[in-house]
């Protein structure tokens, strides 16, 4: 009886051996169907559910590790790519490369190294390519040594679930004074609330965050712009007007949505044209603060290798011109992308595979001369850079904050947005000129052509404000025009929005003529006069508008005279042509210039200058045909001074020409 207790016993230990077996080989055959498949998440899963059952399975161990190698994750493929190799050291002929990747990405450089040069000591093939992407690999770790030794001051924290979900956001584009972050995520709750099918997430929609102080307002999904499938955000313009997003048209093209300010809502995103876009991929742009001139990436042909960076200037029509190759140093025979032009116009950021690079996408910064040539590209260092893809990094026009998207462990979500605080300029990593390319296709050397001088400061300056009736302080929707005062063309135009705000930018090195007009209203005029010098600033400039009515009067900050002289300098003209279109606007309007002058020099002699600089105004209206009868001028001297006239500052302030509406 005790006998056949025991052959029962034994037999059910086989069965439930069998059972057990024939259990885990069931569950590895359907992971390696996925991973045949490149289905390499849910393989993955199914190889971790096996491996409880059979760690010790030398083949399961490997593709485990392969799965985490295509994923965000590479770092976790090392134990498994480990055991892998100590079960059954040829359990692939690529094991060594395979655990070397695993090692860079994990940040041990000296051990990826090491890996790597093993693997091309034995390697036996022919293939050129692949000893030159090992030499690259054993570069970038050597690289990776240094700058890990040598970190750069710079604090990166997650910018928090009020924006980050448990989905991926990425892309972050930001206006040049971080009042304004739009970004893409794949959240649940996009348009349609679709999944792909590529990848078994939401489709990308674009959200927008306003920073409210200091903090960042809930997204909202910017349903005019977004579609049920993807779309993506790529560049914000430096005053948040215009947003350029990413569509799979074609190879890959570029499109542009205006904001309107009045009707607080985005335009139909329209494509930039034959001269950008092109049958092949154009994935990233960015664009000067002045609205003249992008930087783009695309794989067309004719460039140094894979992507490259492309630059086109606006022509008189405002269409983007022929696409220019920026060269060498910038592009290289691996691919560039992701461009950021900082709002001063002369630094550009961009990410690369080539450099001095520690794997994959880094970000680097080149700076124009006054030449048009580029500057050798740094290397932002570590912690900004790390071995995983760096891209679509943007910086405040201030400098102070970075930001980027990144997988990081204890994110809230896939993958976040961080913000990052960054170093001085001078304390970047310090990197070699050295690199390993493989061979590089002949290309024609274009030139940019020459820019202002070269300044590491941010050479712009912020003007915002509200715009309100001076009577009833309402806030009204005004056309906000700003012009270079030395051509009188125009910069920029836009509009005030529903409460009258308005944001504008200023590059460095022009005279502004600034004005706000509205129909039934005086205009309103200011004067920037900003040197090349002038490093990041940010004015705020709240501006009431005086309704056509007898005794209204404005100073006309933008009409200027020689020293000592009554004869208009040019740059006067844009200011006067207002003035002439307001008088036109309304027929029946009488009006007075008044010139005025401060406390230096005889009081005759004053009043007789400040009387001649009056006449020569309205002796421009009588040359483009206004009636005398409307028009009166008179010099006050210095009998009229806005402020004291003890500071420059305030001499300043009174000289000026006003002009007052004396009949209607």
């Amino acid at each position: 009886m005790k006998k056949a207790i025991y052959c029962i016993f034994f037999l059910c230990l086989l069965v439930n051996g069998h059972l057990f077996a024939q259990s885990v080989k069931r569950i590895f055959k359907e992971a390696d169907g996925y991973f045949e498949s490149a289905e390499y998440e849910t393989a993955l899963d199914l190889y971790l559910q096996g491996l409880k059952l059979d760690p010790e399975n030398a083949q399961a161990n490997f593709k485990a590790g392969m799965c985490y190698l295509q994923s965000i994750h590479e770092d976790r493929a090392i134990p498994y790519l480990l055991k892998a190799y100590k079960k059954m050291p040829d359990v692939s002929p690529d094991i060594q490369f395979y655990l070397a990747e695993a090692y860079q990405y994990n940040h041990q450089f000296a051990e990826a190294k090491q890996a790597y040069e093993q693997y091309k000591s034995t390697y036996t093939g022919k293939d050129a390519a692949v000893a030159t992407r090992l030499s690259r690999r054993i570069f970038e770790c050597e690289n990776g040594i240094k700058y890990i030794k040598q970190p750069v001051k710079a604090q990166i924290d997650n910018i928090g679930p009020i924006v980050n979900t448990k989905f991926a956001e990425y892309a972050p584009v930001i206006s040049a004074d971080e009042s304004v972050l739009v970004f893409t995520s794949r959240r649940e709750g996009s348009t349609g609330n679709f999944v792909s099918l590529d990848d078994n997430q939401y489709y990308e929609d674009i959200y927008i965050a306003n920073k409210v102080n200091g903090t960042w307002t809930a997204p909202k999904n910017i349903q005019e712009i977004n579609t049920e499938k993807h779309d993506a955000c790529i560049a914000l313009s430096a005053d948040g007007k215009q947003l350029f997003i990413y569509k799979d048209s074609k190879g890959g093209d570029i499109y542009v949505s205006n904001f309107d300010a009045g009707e607080n809502i985005w335009s139909k995103p329209q494509s930039l044209g034959d001269n950008v876009n092109t049958k092949y991929q154009e994935p990233s742009v960015s664009m000067t603060a002045d609205g003249n001139t992008i930087y783009f990436s695309s794989n067309r042909p004719g460039g140094t290798g894979g992507l490259d960076i492309y630059m086109s200037r606006k022509d008189e029509k405002g269409k983007w011109g022929e696409a220019v190759n920026i060269s060498g140093p910038v592009n290289t025979p691996y691919d560039e992308d992701a461009p950021f032009i900082h709002p001063d116009g002369q630094t550009l950021y961009f990410s690369s595979r080539g450099h001095a690079g520690m794997g994959n996408y880094d970000i680097y910064r080149s700076t124009l001369d006054a030449g048009g040539k580029w500057s050798e590209p740094e290397n932002l260092g570590y912690p900004i850079n790390t071995s995983g893809d760096d891209t679509y990094f943007v910086l405040s026009a201030d400098n102070q904050h970075g930001y980027y998207a990144s997988a990081k462990e204890g994110g809230v979500g896939e993958k976040d947005i961080y913000i990052i605080s960054m170093p001085k300029r001078e304390a970047l990593a310090t990197t070699t000129k050295t690199t390993i390319q493989p061979a590089k296709p002949a290309l024609k050397t274009l030139q940019v052509g020459p820019t202002a001088k070269a300044d590491i400061k941010s050479a712009i300056t912020i003007l915002k404000g509200t715009v309100i009736d001076a009577f009833s302080k309402a806030p009204l929707e005004a056309d906000i025009v700003l012009v270079n005062n030395e051509n009188a063309e125009t910069v920029s135009e836009q509009r005030s929005d529903t409460s009258g705000f308005y944001k504008t930018t200023m590059p460095s090195g022009k005279n502004y003529g600034f004005s706000v007009q509205k129909e039934g209203y005086l205009f309103h005029s200011e004067n920037y006069d900003i040197p090349a010098s002038e490093g990041y600033q940010e004015i705020t400039l709240n501006v009431e508008l005086k309704k056509v009515s007898v005794g209204s009067r404005i100073i006309l900050r933008n009409i200027f005279f020689d020293f000592d002289k009554a004869t208009l300098k040019k740059e006067s003209t844009a200011e006067l042509e207002k003035l002439l279109e307001i008088m036109n606007e309304v027929p029946t309007l009488k009006i007075e210039i008044s010139g005025h002058t401060d406390n230096k020099g005889s009081a005759d002699y004053n009043k007789k200058l400040s009387e001649r600089r009056a006449k020569s105004v309205v002796d421009y209206l009588l040359a483009k045909g206004i009636s005398p009868d409307r028009l009166r001028y008179a010099g006050y001297g210095m009998d009229r001074p806005l402020v004291s006239n003890d500071e420059e500052e305030g001499r300043q302030l009174n000289r000026r020409t006003e002009f007052e509406i004396i009949g209607n």
